[in-house]
């Protein structure tokens, strides 16, 4: 085992490549590799001299040690993004490359048997894959690459030497995967746009819906209200004794005993006789007066 070494890290994934279809995703393969190639000739990157690891829609890369991190950041991806943006304005949206990168650095063995081991390299995994990055790409459908780096990429090297960056336009966010046990802040912007104004919007937790075969227990049900009429449940005729009893008062203080309404103080307790004088407390209903 050779002994690990401190290297710049960059992770690119390509937006909805899974939803294109075998050709599809053919091309993009082959113009994914020729825009990073183009771009880093034009700012005096030689990408033969990048350590990779390959994956279908996109790649995790070990930059070398002699290659300024500055370049990197702030003159090699603002070409690559022009470049996707030519790319991108005569096709159809199901054929554009439109990518999520994520850059940080750290300790990285070079020489493991199935990959980059070191957490590094989960960290900037992890950061490429984030929800709010992922968000923010989808928020801006003309923008080519959403951005974002670690905490000590951007004080040591956004602020410091932004290049063609603008530092203002990159925003603090919290990369959360609870799966995984994984919680860091990240700086994250969409070169070309303003993300600061932007209004993240998470999606609200799903509904867990129920497997089919599964039995739901039954809603439950609100008890009865009370009876508007009164009548006997049981045969449906008029309960006398119902009619008898005064219900409870109404909003305007007054009180009913079956289908008359006394207003005021002139009927209490339950069997007692309302007392008032018709016209001026007692309320008749329509058809009492037949």
């Amino acid at each position: 085992m050779q002994h690990p070494q401190r290297r710049l890290l960059i992770c690119v994934d390509m937006e909805r490549y899974s939803q294109r279809g075998n050709l599809q995703q053919y091309d993009a393969q082959l113009d994914f590799h020729r825009l990073l190639r183009e771009a880093a000739d034009e700012v005096g990157m030689d990408r033969a001299g990048w350590t990779t690891q390959q994956s279908g829609d996109g790649e995790l890369a070990v930059l070398p040690t002699e290659l300024p991190e500055a370049r990197v950041i702030g003159r090699f991806l603002p070409e690559l993004n022009r470049r996707l943006r030519r790319y991108n304005a005569d096709r159809l949206p199901v054929a554009r490359i439109r990518l999520r990168v994520a850059v940080h650095q750290g300790m990285v063995h070079l020489d493991g048997a199935n990959g980059f081991p070191g957490q590094a390299v989960v960290t900037v995994s992890r950061l490429c894959d984030a929800a709010p990055v992922r968000r923010a790409l989808a928020a801006f459908p003309e923008a080519a690459i959403a951005l974002v780096v670690s905490p000590d990429i951007y004080r040591d090297v956004v602020t410091q030497y932004p290049e063609e960056l603008r530092p203002g336009r990159f925003r603090r966010i919290e990369v959360v995967n609870a799966e995984k046990g994984f919680h860091e802040p990240g700086w994250l912007c969409v070169l070309g746009e303003d993300v600061t104004s932007w209004q993240d919007e998470p999606p609200s937790p799903e509904t867990t819906l129920p497997h089919p075969g599964t039995t739901q227990p039954p809603l439950p049900t609100a008890p009865p209200g009370p009876q508007t009429s009164a009548s006997d449940p049981e045969t449906n005729q008029p309960d006398p004794a119902a009619a008898a009893r005064p219900e409870p008062p109404s909003p305007t203080g007054g009180i009913r005993t079956g289908n008359i309404r006394v207003e005021g103080q002139n009927a209490v307790g339950p069997g007692a006789i309302a007392i008032g004088s018709v016209g001026r407390d007692v309320v008749l209903p329509p058809e009492a007066g037949r």
